[in-house]
């Protein structure tokens, strides 16, 4: 396997650096306070880095995502990409594709996912809220679904929403055809919503298996799958950004800041903790990657997305309060820039399903044989 990036996922990450860094600053996003940043998400789709992820895989995707984590922007990026334009792409009908992708491209459709693991939040295997689903009325061509998601990320920016049945059958919903969408705030600022449908026009994602033959998520294929192995696999990338940005923040302060005439980077404590800080992310990056790769090249890559979720999850949250420690008093103010990184850092652990519960489905898939 080969990490190197292409020279068109180099230069998608340099450029989404540069538009990061100038519109996601620590006064801006005090600024947009919990919502997204509406401005962010029009220049972004505008420099075409929504786009490109159909020409740079799920891996040129990581490294973007990474970007976005190293300034914890707020805009919708992992999930449009990932429960929209990835999931079109691969799962999708000719039909599909042709209505659907542009505006995912240009921003003005933004689709999310409803993955939760437990009524709560994280991805798990199974659906674990149940949607009903029965044939439309005559008035309506498509099935309809009834049920409710509890907590939903960047449901508040959406038109679309990604969901899953308890068939492990995905469903598009037009967020505009009568859906209820209740305001939540969560740990951090992903404009997150409680979504209740009731007798909502749906219609499924696709006929089926992807065009190319089965999905290769996970035992099985599938379209569900693979969008859930995708999405464990692009948050953990988003995870790998949010601890470099908060371990960037942690090495630049402890080398300005002096104790007793030395600089707190020079005390062999400091040292060890933004040592291991920086494997554990290493970690989380090359697990990231490796999913990610096998994923474009067409390989099974289930295994990886859970080993990369684990290590985003267990070892992510470890970063993060590294990052904000190493700050000392300074990293207890819920104003300073590396809060937000902690924020980020134990939202997307709750997100993957924590720790224990990842390795425990990662048990379960080795020792099936699948």
């Amino acid at each position: 396997m080969d990490f190197t990036p292409t020279e068109a996922q180099a230069e998608a990450r340099d450029l989404a650096a540069r538009i990061f860094a100038d519109l996601a600053g620590h006064e801006r996003l005090r600024a947009a306070s919990t919502g997204s940043d509406p401005e962010l998400w029009k220049a972004l789709c505008g420099a075409g880095l929504v786009a490109a992820v159909e020409e740079v895989g799920l891996l040129g995707l990581v490294l973007l995502l990474e970007e976005q984590g190293r300034t914890t922007a707020q805009v919708p990026y992992a999930a449009s990409c990932v429960y929209g334009l990835l999931a079109v792409t691969a799962h999708g009908t000719d039909e599909q594709r042709r209505r659907l992708l542009p505006g995912i491209a240009a921003g003005s459709t933004v689709v999310t996912g409803a993955f939760p693991a437990q009524p709560g939040v994280g991805l798990a295997a199974r659906p674990g809220v149940r949607l009903s689903a029965r044939p439309g009325l005559r008035s309506s061509p498509h099935p309809v679904l009834s049920g409710t998601v509890p907590v939903v990320p960047w449901l508040r920016d959406a038109t679309h929403v990604l969901v899953a049945d308890a068939g492990r059958r995905l469903w598009l919903v037009d967020l505009a055809a009568g859906t209820g969408v209740e305001e939540i705030e969560l740990t951090a600022p992903w404009s997150a919503g409680r979504l209740t449908l009731d007798e909502t026009p749906a219609e499924p994602l696709g006929d089926g298996p992807a065009p190319d033959g089965p999905a290769p998520g996970s035992p099985g294929g599938g379209a569900y799958a693979d969008v859930l192995a995708t999405a464990r696999t692009a948050f953990a990338g988003l995870q790998a950004g949010v601890c470099a940005g908060s371990l960037a923040r942690a090495v630049a302060h402890t080398n300005s800041r002096e104790q007793f005439g030395r600089p707190l980077a020079t005390r062999q404590g400091v040292q060890l903790r933004a040592a291991d800080a920086h494997m554990d992310t290493e970690a989380i990056r090359v697990t990231a990657y490796e999913a990610a790769w096998r994923r474009d090249a067409g390989l099974p890559y289930a295994t990886h997305a859970l080993t990369a979720a684990w290590w985003a999850s267990e070892a992510g949250q470890r970063v993060v309060h590294t990052g904000q420690h190493l700050h000392g008093g300074a990293g207890a103010d819920v104003d300073h820039p590396v809060h937000r990184h902690f924020l980020w850092g134990r939202q997307l652990d709750a997100y993957l399903g924590s720790g224990g519960e990842v390795l425990q489905e990662l048990g379960e898939l080795i020792a099936s044989g699948d």
